[in-house]
């Protein structure tokens, strides 16, 4: 048995419609190839799934955290308070608009910033928060709204990851005064190429995101610039793409439920050998990468792959001890739980076109597994 983490038949059963999705942009008699009809109605199409006021298409999550922030007028001599454990988007795009990252630990169970340690990063300086959903987990967004309440600071949700979750009813996205979804493959609206979109309920954070992903321009106001913005556009191939795509994302979604519902389940079973599954349900939950906690990690990746199962290790190190970001990382500040978390993470295939049997086997893999102490 051969089973890749990053499958590479995602798109498989999509090649005619993609060639033709090709065709048809590239005859297109207006030969719009950014920014077009198609990137229009893709973020209507947004706006009506979502429920937002506003839906902004750029060319990736991390250029959306960069344009909502920029839009919030944060920058040199502000701080912003950032999970200590999460990718690298969550400090470089504050350092992009000359803020400044402040780390907060993460929780150990859940890995998604903790609101006791964002409350403790605060300082006079703050201007936003900015929590991420973290793998099938959402970020505990009502104790950040209250938390960016109380503070009177801004809230951004990094919600690259989370496209479909729900938390007290309240879609991914739109928790925050504005999020982001990202649409590189493997994420759960994953696309053929890049993309992402800022998504808001605050129409002047909507306007002032449109006019800074085209260079500070207006809408269909060429060479007038308003402000000194970026090049961050949608392409209308992808838009094509994902419009296309976008009906069949609830049972995408689903059936990543249920390949996480029925690993979780199973797993109960090596809780005791040191190998802890995600919290169970569904409230709040994003199931693009399904991940364990191991005390023996790396001896449990070996056993999977001496079984043809591919795993992967997201996060190796936390924000605040990489080297682009150690420089911003507060003298004296520790992070035990983002460091036991970059030391148990493993990620398991959870992609929604694996059979039954497939899942059955990783699960068979995992609770074949000894465990035991180091």
């Amino acid at each position: 048995m051969k089973l890749p983490f990053f499958p590479p038949d995602l798109f498989a059963d999509e090649h005619a419609e993609l060639l033709d999705t090709v065709r048809r942009v590239g005859t297109d008699p207006a030969q719009r190839f950014i920014l077009g009809e198609r990137t229009a109605a893709f973020e209507a199409a947004l706006r009506e799934h979502t429920g937002a006021a506003d839906v902004v298409a750029c060319s990736s999550g991390t250029s959306g955290l960069i344009l909502v922030l920029r839009a919030m007028d944060v920058g040199p001599g502000d701080e912003v308070v950032v999970p200590a454990f999460g990718c690298a988007p969550l400090a470089a795009s504050v350092i992009a608009v000359g803020a400044t990252p402040v780390f907060a630990d993460v929780h150990p169970w859940t890995m998604t910033v903790e609101p006791y340690e964002v409350e403790q990063a605060v300082s006079g300086r703050t201007a936003a928060l900015m929590p991420a959903h973290m793998f099938s987990v959402m970020a505990d967004m009502p104790a950040m709204r209250e938390l960016a309440n109380r503070h009177d600071v801004r809230l951004v949700e990094d919600s690259a990851v989370a496209q479909g979750g729900v938390l007290d009813g309240i879609p991914a996205g739109r928790w925050g005064e504005a999020g982001v979804f990202s649409f590189v493959q493997v994420k759960t609206f994953g696309t053929v190429g890049e993309g992402g979109v800022v998504i808001t309920d605050d129409p002047e954070l909507g306007r002032l995101a449109r006019m800074l992903r085209n260079h500070g321009q207006p809408p269909g106001r060429r060479f007038e610039h308003h402000l000194v913005g970026y090049n961050s556009r949608f392409d209308e191939i992808t838009a094509d793409v994902q419009l296309r795509r976008l009906p069949g994302l609830a049972a995408r979604l689903a059936r990543r439920a249920d390949i996480a519902d029925y690993y979780t389940a199973r797993f109960q079973e090596v809780v005791e050998r040191g190998v802890q599954p995600p919290p169970p349900g569904r409230e709040g939950r994003c199931h693009y990468v399904y991940s364990l906690l191991a005390e023996r990690r790396d001896d449990l990746r070996a056993h999977l792959a001496e079984r043809g199962i591919g795993s992967h290790v997201y996060y190796p190190t936390p924000l605040p001890a990489q080297q682009a970001f150690a420089p911003y990382a507060r003298a004296g500040r520790h992070w035990p739980h983002a460091e036991l978390a970059c030391a148990r993470t493993l990620a398991l295939p959870i992609y929604p076109h694996l059979t039954d049997a497939e899942v059955e086997a990783v699960a068979d893999a995992v609770c074949s597994f000894p465990g035991g102490a180091r």
